[in-house]
C-alpha cells in the first residue's frame, strides 16, 4: 500500500514538473509515447542556479545614477511585495522596532534581497578572499593622504574618533578620498 502511495505521489510531482515546461515542451512530450523520466525534472535547479548568478554587481566607479538603475529591480520586486523603499525614503519615514511598517519592509526584503539587490563590488565582497587585502590597502592609501585613526573592520573600513578636533578634519577627508583611493588600489590590483 505504501508503495503505491508513493508512486502515486511521483506520478503527480512528475506530472506537475511537466505542467512546468514551456507551452512549445508540453506539447511535444504528449505528442511522444514515452517513458517518463526525471530529465526534465533537472533542468529546474539549473535554471534557479543561473538566476543566483544573474544577481547584479556594483562597481566601484559606478555613479549614483547607475547604482540606482541597477537597483530598480530590486525595488519594484518589493513594490510588489507590498512595501516602496524609494516613497519610504522620500517619506523620511523610520519605522519604529516591531511596527507594521518595519514588519511589511522584513518581509518584503527577504523575498527580494537574494534575488535583486546588487551585490557589494567584487573587491569588497567578504566572499572574496582578497577582500580584507584590498582593504588593508586602501587604509594606507588613506593615511598616505592624512586620514587619522583609519583601519579595516569587520564591516570594511572605518574611521574613529580619536579624542582630537582634528577628528572631523580627519572622517571629512577620509570621507572624501575613499573612493579615490579604492579605484586607485583597484587599478594597480
Amino acid at each position: 500500500m505504501r508503495r503505491n502511495a508513493a508512486l502515486i505521489i511521483a506520478a503527480v510531482a512528475l506530472a506537475g514538473l511537466t505542467a512546468c515546461g514551456s507551452e512549445g515542451e508540453t506539447t511535444e512530450a504528449a505528442d511522444k509515447p514515452g517513458v517518463a523520466t526525471l530529465q526534465s525534472a533537472a533542468a529546474a535547479p539549473a535554471a534557479s542556479a543561473s538566476k543566483k548568478s544573474e544577481r547584479p554587481r556594483e562597481r566601484l566607479d559606478m555613479t549614483p545614477e547607475e547604482y540606482e538603475a541597477l537597483l530598480e529591480p530590486y525595488n519594484k520586486c518589493m513594490r510588489e511585495q507590498g512595501f516602496d523603499p524609494v516613497d519610504a525614503r522620500k517619506k523620511a519615514e523610520v519605522a519604529a522596532a516591531g511596527s507594521e511598517e518595519e514588519k511589511k519592509a522584513e518581509q518584503a526584503n527577504q523575498i527580494c534581497e537574494p534575488q535583486f539587490l546588487p551585490l557589494p563590488p567584487w573587491e569588497k565582497d567578504p566572499a572574496n578572499p582578497e577582500a580584507r587585502d584590498f582593504a588593508l590597502d586602501v587604509v594606507k592609501c588613506l593615511k598616505h593622504a592624512g586620514v587619522e585613526f583609519v583601519e579595516v573592520s569587520e564591516d570594511g573600513i572605518s574611521i574613529a574618533l580619536g579624542g582630537d578636533q582634528n577628528d572631523s578634519r580627519s572622517i571629512t577627508l577620509g570621507m572624501d578620498r575613499i573612493p579615490d583611493c579604492e579605484r586607485e588600489v583597484a587599478a594597480k590590483s
